[in-house]
């Protein structure tokens, strides 16, 4: 686009906003006033919509982020159960291992790790490379049982050796890269594959919880845009009752706008705090929050209502 034509653009926009300005002070006052109390009555409606997309959406964002955390706690435990059952079986290795096994610490220890990471599995929060590493993990627990089972039943031929083999299975440290001397993920016995899966869940929940309803920014924008908006029309409102019928606004109205506007804050609040908590049953989508939510923007409708209908009753000319 070149400068005249830039230029034949800006006019032409500048004329169409001076015509339409021009039409709308040509309206009528009382007509003016039936928009602003429609749109008025709009956002109240705007309002309980967005509410309800909170508490709802927003309630199953945070359930799903508190299965996630779950997740989380329960890998961390599984982590501490893996360390567990490699010390029982090195001290287990100390000992007539042919005669006594593994011992009951073992066998306890790997069985709740097998519990763990079953339950979290549910609350997995890392998509496929989460449901992997679970298989991963599961598998290389069952090959640590396989192998403590083999080193026990072949111990009077590999002596100490087959249990120190079984053992790293378990505790075994990650593979460094020669040149960077990093830690290679996914290397290492299952200690350290519980650790990498821990780190991709808490990755995937850190990224669960500023995503959607539970990021603050689209969270309170949303919530705040209709009350936003009523101001701008009971500013609007105020103007027409003041320029034309020499009135002022209802406190009705006021009372409609603050109304609407405390359950808007009100529901970004709740939904934030069980953001916060992690709760199981979020406070912002219980039937009686969002019954009393809904009962106070119906009064604030009905308030609007009334605020606009004695205006226009009185009202329907301009007073010269």
């Amino acid at each position: 686009m070149n400068v005249t034509e830039g230029r034949t653009a800006a006019l032409a926009l500048r004329k169409c906003l001076v015509g339409t300005w021009r039409r709308l002070n040509g309206v009528h006052p009382t007509r003016v006033l039936r928009w602003l109390r429609g749109g008025m009555l709009t956002m109240v409606c705007a309002t309980a919509v967005v509410y309800l997309l909170v508490a709802i959406d927003g309630g199953q964002e945070i359930t799903s982020a508190q299965r996630a955390a779950t997740a989380v706690n329960d890998i961390d435990e599984a982590i501490a159960a893996a360390e567990e059952a490699g010390e029982a079986l090195k001290e287990a290795n100390t000992h007539q291992l042919e005669l006594i096994g593994a011992g009951t610490t073992f066998a306890n220890a790997t069985a709740r790790i097998n519990t763990l990471v079953t339950a979290a599995a549910p609350g997995n929060a890392a998509g496929a490379a989460g449901r992997i590493q679970i298989q991963f993990v599961q598998g290389q627990l069952t090959t640590s049982l396989e192998l403590t089972a083999t080193a026990i039943r072949d111990y009077p031929r590999s002596g100490k050796s087959g249990v120190d083999a079984a053992g790293g299975a378990l505790t075994a440290s990650r593979l460094r890269d020669p040149e960077t001397g990093r830690e290679v993920p996914g290397t290492g016995g299952l200690v350290a594959s519980l650790e990498d899966l821990k780190e991709m869940q808490s990755g995937g929940l850190s990224r669960h919880r500023d995503d959607g309803w539970l990021d603050p920014v689209q969270l309170w924008g949303f919530v705040n845009a209709p009350p936003l908006v009523m101001l701008a029309l009971v500013l609007a409102t105020t103007r027409v009752l003041a320029r034309h019928f020499h009135r002022h606004v209802s406190p009705r109205l006021l009372w409609a706008f603050l109304l609407t506007a405390g359950v808007a804050v009100a529901s970004a609040a709740l939904t934030a705090w069980d953001e916060d908590r992690l709760t199981a049953h979020p406070t912002a989508g219980h039937p009686v929050t969002v019954t009393l939510a809904l009962l106070v923007l119906v009064v604030a409708g009905v308030l609007n209502h009334l605020a606009y209908r004695s205006r226009l009753a009185e009202y329907r000319f301009p007073r010269p």
